[in-house]
Parts: C-alpha cells; sequence; structure tokens
C-alpha cells in the first residue's frame, strides 16, 4: 500500500498512514479498499471531513491555522477516515486519541473538538444518528485522563525594572528590527500587529493607530492611543523612508517594499544582544507586571490596552467604549517608565 511520495509525505505521516493502516485490518477493513471508495466518493469520515474543511475555510484566520485542522483530520484523526461516518464508535475515538494524549495534550483535544465537529455535520447532513461520540462533557470526560497543563509555560518576561536600561541598549541599534522592537514595547501590541503595521492605519494628528479587525487575534478593530515616544518614532519612520525614497505601505517594509520584514527580526535581534532569556512577546507580561504592581490604573484599562477581552459578553454589551482616554494616560505613564518621554 503506497503511504505518498518522497516529496509530498514526510517519514512521521507516513508512520501515521502505517498505524492507521494495521488498525483499519485489525477491524476486518481493507485500507486500500476503503481507500479507493474514499476518492470515489462516499460517506466516510474522510469524505465528510473533506467537505468540512472546504466548507469553513472562510473560518481560518491564517495559513497556520489551515494547516493545523488538515494536520488533525488527515493525519491524527487518519484511522477514521476509511470508516464509515455512521458506524463510528467512542472506542474508535478512543483509539486515536490515546496515543497522543498524554505526549501531546494540546494536539489531542484539538483533534478531539475537530472530530467532534466533523461528526455533528455528518449527524446534520442526516448521515448518521445518535449521540456524538467523540464530545467532551460528560462522556470522553470521565474515559480520558485529565489533560495536563502545557509544559511549555509562560513567555518569558523581563523584569519591569530592567526595562529602562534595556531601552538605552535598543535606542542605540541602528536595524529596522531595534525600531520595531521600540514600538511593540512602546505600545505593549503583538508581534505580528507591530510587524504588519501599514502607514494609513495611523492617525498622526490624532496620536492613535487603528489596527484593522483582520489584523487582531481577537478579530475586533483595535485603537491604540500614541505615547510621545511612540508618535516620535513612527513619525521619524515615516520621514526616513521618504528619505530614502522607499515606496512602501509597511511601516517595518522588508528590502523589496511588498511585504513586511519577517517575524523573527525582534527575536534575532535579542539574540544578538545577549538577551537568550527573555521574548518579544513577554514584554505584553513586563507591561502587565508594571502597571499592576507599581500603578492605580483600573484593570479594565490594563487589559484594554493588551486587546484582552475582560467580562461577560452581556459586561461587554453595556461597554462599548474602548477606554481610550484613559489608555492615554496608562502609555503615557509607561514611557516615561520606558525612561522616554510619555
Amino acid at each position: 500500500m503506497g503511504l505518498g511520495g518522497l516529496l509530498t509525505t514526510t517519514l512521521g505521516e507516513a508512520r501515521q498512514q502505517a498505524d492507521a493502516a494495521r488498525r483499519a485490518v485489525a477491524k476486518g477493513i481493507n485500507p486500500i479498499e476503503a481507500r479507493r471508495l474514499t476518492r470515489v466518493g462516499g460517506n466516510t469520515f474522510g469524505d465528510v471531513a473533506d467537505e468540512l474543511l472546504r466548507s469553513i475555510q472562510s473560518e481560518w484566520k491564517n495559513e497556520k491555522h489551515q494547516r493545523q485542522w488538515s494536520q488533525s483530520l488527515e493525519v491524527d484523526a487518519a484511522a477514521l477516515r476509511p470508516l464509515d461516518v455512521d458506524k463510528i464508535t467512542t472506542e474508535d475515538v478512543l483509539d486515536v486519541l490515546r496515543p497522543i494524549w498524554a505526549t501531546k495534550p494540546e494536539t489531542a483535544s484539538r483533534c478531539r473538538g475537530r472530530i467532534e465537529r466533523v461528526l455533528d455535520a455528518a449527524k446534520a447532513k442526516g448521515l448518521r444518528t445518535g449521540d456524538n461520540p467523540a464530545r467532551w462533557k460528560g462522556h470522553l470526560a470521565v474515559l480520558l485522563p485529565k489533560r495536563q497543563k502545557l509544559t511549555r509555560g509562560h513567555h518569558a518576561a523581563m523584569p519591569f525594572g530592567e526595562i529602562a536600561d534595556f531601552m538605552k541598549l535598543l535606542k542605540a541599534r541602528p536595524a529596522l528590527a531595534a525600531r520595531s522592537l521600540e514600538l511593540t514595547i512602546l505600545t505593549a501590541c503583538r508581534t505580528g500587529e507591530v510587524i504588519g503595521a501599514r502607514i494609513p492605519e495611523f492617525e498622526l494628528a490624532k496620536r492613535v493607530w487603528i489596527v484593522p479587525a483582520d489584523r487582531m487575534k481577537g478579530r475586533i478593530e483595535h485603537r491604540v492611543p500614541l505615547n510621545g515616544a511612540a508618535l516620535a518614532l513612527v513619525k521619524q519612520l515615516i520621514a526616513e523612508q521618504a528619505d530614502d525614497g522607499i515606496e512602501s505601505e509597511y511601516l517595518f517594509p522588508d528590502g523589496s517594499g511588498e511585504k513586511p520584514i519577517s517575524n523573527m527580526a525582534m527575536n534575532m535581534l535579542l539574540r544578538r544582544m545577549g538577551q537568550l532569556t527573555y521574548t518579544v512577546h513577554g514584554f505584553r507580561s513586563t507591561f502587565r507586571d508594571w502597571a499592576g504592581e507599581t500603578t492605580d490604573h483600573p484593570r479594565e484599562v490594563v487589559e484594554a490596552a493588551l486587546a484582552h477581552v475582560v467580562g461577560s459578553e452581556v459586561e461587554r454589551a453595556y461597554r462599548r467604549g474602548d477606554a481610550l482616554e484613559k489608555r492615554r494616560l496608562l502609555m503615557a505613564d509607561w514611557a516615561i517608565h520606558c525612561g522616554r518621554p510619555g
């Protein structure tokens, strides 16, 4: 039985497909015949999964999200693909999840949820009846051990007492990655939001940067108040582009000007500066720790500055504003703490 070409299938994927084929044989299923039926169309799990993937493409935020869904339903759940969707049992689902439940808890959890959605889709199409064997609450929750917490921990964060000295060192660096890291720290924004910043997003007269919803993790437009240091930095970057004759919509363009610099540029800069302990994302934690431990700014304002969702859906419905002016005061204080004018 062929498992794919050398250029399209990794060794790990081939091993997973081989294991899935062995499990199918153990259940009396000819995996070659099952694959043939899948290719010509039918009511297998693979058929429904592929149709679901095509129908929900608009939900995916990026290519990484698409790859994760494909990995779950084409590789992790490969043993289910040749099975008739109306005959999949709890034991079939457990056969997929048990091998990775302890070693890859996050992968296993996502895989379970995606299997559940495929089987829900099959039921909605009239292809199966009864309870969903992949459901968690009151079902798999009592059959699988409690999921272990992720072992990777939190992003390493620089103590807020060290940030002013670090900013001095950063200021002395001429690289564009250094300027992007400066803006990241001064605004407490995420790496992708800063790297992908487009010049038209900045309303300099109003001292605000409007990050559109499609570039935000939460898919909600985020207004970022520009403190004095951040505003001066943005103006400097725009002026330098004009002086150098660079025509790009991006605030941090790569050499071609057609796309932004790599999202690894700031992490590589930290390495070159000898800051191997810390991560770029960790500076958001630095900001959060500083605000919580040394200021009287309300928690809701701090969380809004980080573009975090706070409170229940009802609470958010009544709190329609984004506390922009209160966040201006917060970010001005943060710039002062970083050793820059607020």
